[in-house]
Formats: structure tokens, C-alpha cells, sequence
């Protein structure tokens, strides 16, 4: 399915897994979303919202490591999170703690989340506001600025070097951050080759969905210093945060263990060693 820009390149990056089904289902809410509201339009809004945030800024204060704290609700692997879920409410709840930045889930089919959620968090939280999705096209980008994001995830599994690249490139053009994710040593050379200034490595497999905090650790030493690392996926517990400390990454995303816990700020202390 091609229209106004829109690839169909994507299908042919991911890897068999629940990504394939996953970007069909974008392609088509794309296509639908352009026209419904033509990419003019979306435009006219992104440029009529708020400066965006400085994501990058906040990753790099004088604290040793930072924490970027999602807004998920569910899974595909693992399903719903929380029975009683407000998205609001962890926004709240991240904008008075010791997060950094935060990340909120739009995709609706697969996740639970809500575009909704995003356009409601400049009124709840001064901290940076990732959009947390599958993107793979321009007017996605557009879009994500439209309702208010301050920076956009950029997944190298899906996005052929070219596409990544003029994503980027529009992100630069609209003074938004992208965190480039990525899962392996040649995703990583990708992103690094694209000009990518914040690298996310996901520690998630994404054919058997293990997940190994040594996939960061052994991609870390290939990034130059002056690049932002993100750890994603599977961090639970302050341990995980101290070995990816020692080895110089400069944040971490977590959503599933902040969503399940009793009380958020003191898990997010407990996590970045600031417990009293």
C-alpha cells in the first residue's frame, strides 16, 4: 500500500515476527489517517503547537545515569499491565518523581495506547514527551508534533536506512529529538551511519522475545561518547541499573516495572539509588 509518501519498504525489514503484523496494521491506519486529515492540515497544527522540549538536554544533566519513564498499559507478549489504568495518572505521578523524560504509548491495537494520552501530557507534565510508536512515515512525524510530542521513536528494525534517514532529518527540521532504536551490532552501524544522536538498544529479542541486558552491554562500547545510550526493556531492578552504569549508558526506559509497582516514586528511587 503506497499513498502520499507512504512505504512499503517496511515489511521487507522486519524479521517474521510481530512486527510484520504490526506495520500492515500501520500502513493501513496511515492511509486512513491522511484521509481523514490531509498532511497540509496536520502541518498547520504541528507548527501552530508549543517549542518542543529539549529530550536530549534532559538525558544529560549532571546525574550519572537518567530515566525515561513510559506510559504503557499492555503488551503483546505479556498483555494489560494494569486493570485499572489511567495513563494521566502515571503521567502525574512521573512529572512529580525522579523521571527524566517521559514516554507514551499512541498505538492503540497492539498496546493499548491512545494519541489522546500524548496531547493531554502538556498540560500535566514541563518534562520532554516522547511518542512511543511504529513510525515509518513522514506524516507520523508530522503528526506526533501535531499533538504535542517532543520527540519520536525511530526503529532501525523497520526503517530501511534512506527512510530512517529522511525521518531524521524531518525530526531535525521540526527541533525534535529521536531516540533510533536499535537491536544489533548492524542496526547499530545504521543509526550511527545516519547521524542518529540518541541510540536506544532494545534488550528485547525480537523472534523469541527474550530479553538480555547484555545486548546493551555488548553494543555500548561501539558507540562514541558523545552519542546518548538508552537501555530498553527488561529493567527491574537497581543491580540492572548499576551494570549498565559501570559500563557508561546514559538512561534507561522503563515502563512494565514502574506500571506494576506499589508506589512509582520509590521504585523510580530505588532504581536510579536515590532511596533515603
Amino acid at each position: 500500500m503506497k499513498a502520499n509518501g507512504a512505504t512499503s519498504r517496511a515489511e521487507t525489514l522486519t524479521s517474521g515476527t510481530v512486527l510484520d503484523e504490526i506495520m500492515e496494521v500501520k500502513r493501513a491506519e496511515v492511509q486512513e489517517a491522511r484521509e481523514r486529515l490531509p498532511v497540509d492540515q496536520v502541518k498547520l497544527a504541528a507548527r501552530a503547537a508549543a517549542p518542543p522540549r529539549d529530550f536530549a538536554r534532559a538525558l544529560r544533566t549532571e546525574r550519572r545515569m537518567h530515566l525515561i519513564a513510559e506510559v504503557k498499559k499492555a503488551s503483546p507478549s505479556k498483555g494489560i499491565f494494569r486493570p485499572d489504568f489511567d495513563p494521566l495518572h502515571y503521567i502525574a505521578e512521573y512529572d512529580g518523581s525522579g523521571a527524566d523524560a517521559i514516554s507514551i504509548l499512541t498505538d492503540q491495537p497492539f498496546f493499548q495506547g491512545s494519541p489522546e494520552t500524548l496531547k493531554a501530557a502538556g498540560a500535566i507534565t514541563r518534562k520532554p514527551c516522547l511518542r512511543k510508536d511504529f513510525l515509518f512515515d513522514d506524516y507520523q512525524v508530522w503528526e506526533a508534533r501535531a499533538w504535542g510530542a517532543d520527540a519520536v521513536l525511530l526503529i532501525v528494525a523497520v526503517l530501511p536506512g534512506d527512510r530512517l534517514g529522511r525521518l531524521l532529518a524531518l525530526c531535525h527540521e521540526l527541533e525534535m529529538a529521536a531516540l533510533v532504536e536499535v537491536h544489533t551490532l548492524e542496526e547499530l552501524r545504521t543509526g550511527l551511519g545516519v547521524g542518529a544522536r540518541i541510540l536506544g538498544i532494545n534488550n528485547r529479542d525480537l523472534q523469541s522475545f527474550k530479553v538480555d541486558l547484555n545486548t546493551t552491554l555488548d553494543l555500548r562500547d561501539q558507540i562514541p561518547e558523545d552519542v546518548i545510550v538508552v537501555s530498553e526493556s527488561g529493567i527491574k531492578t537497581r543491580e540492572d541499573v548499576s551494570r549498565l552504569e559501570e559500563a557508561g549508558v546514559n538512561a534507561i526506559l522503563v515502563g512494565e516495572s514502574l506500571i506494576r509497582a506499589e508506589s512509582v516514586p520509590r521504585k523510580i528511587a530505588e532504581l536510579l539509588g536515590e532511596e533515603d
